[in-house]
């Protein structure tokens, strides 16, 4: 069962479902994939039969293409742009796609090939979504990657910023398996500023450098009783639920401040850490909210709470446990209050500048400066400041092409 309530796909309802497809000249769907995925590519393939066909178009255009299965926005992006819409209802891209990846994973496909070997050394920084994309390409490409991040799995905001529910954590290892098979090293629990530099990565013979740090502050919700006990930021909670140091919430009243795929997380995770009640504020409708459809229904389906058009104004608490939240109406007149053990703020990230002597890259690269011309590149949240798992893929591959030609005019490769 997925997220949104929809069965998973069989074979039958699968070709069903895509010779439902009007195979479009110049596709929209194609087009509107910021990584490329090419779905009309891959439902052609679906539609004649061609399950081989199908899951190398999935894998070798992205490399996450399970968790993409399952996270992507489709509703904003391939699906709003079927031409199917205007007849009755788009074709479900987003269920093929996952149905394609099981497949993948049932007949034990290893579709990803190194093109060549080479002595290069390429460096990512970061082992999120956009870091893994650059290291796909350049590994494909005969390029040895090696993967830097703090925490002590690989996956980024794949592994500990999205419930469990809506991407488990095998889909990501299987996703992971194809860059490990690839060559990827990966070296976790080093972090930027001190266990490594850039001097140093490149006194070690990296090349090149991509940075796919990714957004890890949190914003700071500027609210009298911020500092109470039990008051959370959305990336604290979803990585202390991902990582089991909080298995229950039995009992508790929580609620959940935002409207972002971010809020929606943090609702359901703490739902299915058996809270009592869970409750989502918004300041706006929850039309006006920026959380995808699926995102949206989930918490539904659920028995989530969603009050709208009501913001923050303290978190009032005793003996330093929160009591409950006070909230002022968007008309200025009504007034909120809600019965709280535990509030969680997902108002959006920002990046982490404690990187020692290398800050100022990451300040230069977040100004949009070009600092290819020293080996360095960049992709992700990092740059376009959070859009989407998708995007980020596309900014990463985009970046390993990038990094190809930079090698390429050295007389690298």
């Amino acid at each position: 069962m997925r997220s949104d309530g929809k069965k998973n796909f069989t074979g039958k309802i699968a070709l069903e479902e895509a010779s439902r497809c009007l195979l479009c000249y110049d596709a929209p769907c194609s087009k509107a994939c910021p990584a490329g995925t090419n779905p009309e590519k891959f439902i052609r393939s679906l539609r004649l039969k061609n399950i081989k066909g199908a899951i190398e178009t999935v894998r070798e255009a992205n490399i996450l293409g399970g968790s993409c299965a399952l996270v992507c926005e489709y509703d904003r992006l391939c699906e709003e742009a079927c031409s199917r819409t205007g007849i009755d209802k788009p074709i479900d891209i987003g269920g093929l796609q996952r149905f394609i990846v099981e497949q993948e994973k049932c007949f034990e496909m290893k579709v990803l090939q190194k093109k060549r070997n080479t002595d290069i050394k390429v460096a990512c920084v970061g082992a999120g979504p956009a870091s893994l994309a650059c290291a796909a390409y350049l590994a494909v490409e005969g390029i040895n990657v090696t993967i830097f991040d703090k925490n002590s799995e690989p996956g980024g905001i794949l592994t500990y910023g999205i419930c469990s529910s809506r991407l488990p954590r095998e889909v990501v290892d299987f996703d992971l398996s194809h860059l490990k098979r690839l060559g990827v090293k990966f070296a976790m629990n080093k972090w930027w500023g001190v266990d490594f530099s850039i001097s140093e990565l490149h006194k070690e013979g990296f090349e090149a450098i991509f940075v796919g740090i990714g957004l890890w502050k949190a914003k700071l919700l500027e609210i009298p009783g911020i500092d109470s006990e039990n008051v959370f930021n959305a990336l604290n909670f979803l990585y202390e639920v991902r990582t089991q140091n909080i298995t229950s919430l039995r009992n508790k009243h929580v609620v959940v401040l935002g409207g972002g795929d971010v809020a929606m997380d943090c609702a359901v995770s703490a739902k299915e850490s058996k809270a009592e009640s869970v409750t989502v504020v918004y300041r706006r409708s929850l039309l006006e909210s920026p959380a995808c459809y699926e995102q949206k229904r989930s918490i539904q389906l659920k028995g989530i709470n969603f009050i709208s058009n009501f913001s923050p104004n303290e978190i009032v608490s005793k003996d330093n446990k929160v009591k409950y939240l006070i909230a002022t109406g968007r008309d200025n007149v009504s007034l909120l209050k809600l019965r709280a053990d535990v509030i969680i703020y997902a108002i959006g990230q920002t990046v982490e500048r404690n990187f020692d002597e290398d800050t100022e890259f990451v300040e230069e690269l977040m100004q949009g400066n070009d600092l290819t011309n020293r080996g360095i590149f960049a992709g992700g949240d990092l740059i376009n400041g959070g859009k989407s798992v998708v995007q980020a893929v596309a900014d990463g591959k985009d970046s390993g092409k990038a990094i190809i030609k930079y090698l390429s005019d050295k007389g690298r490769c």
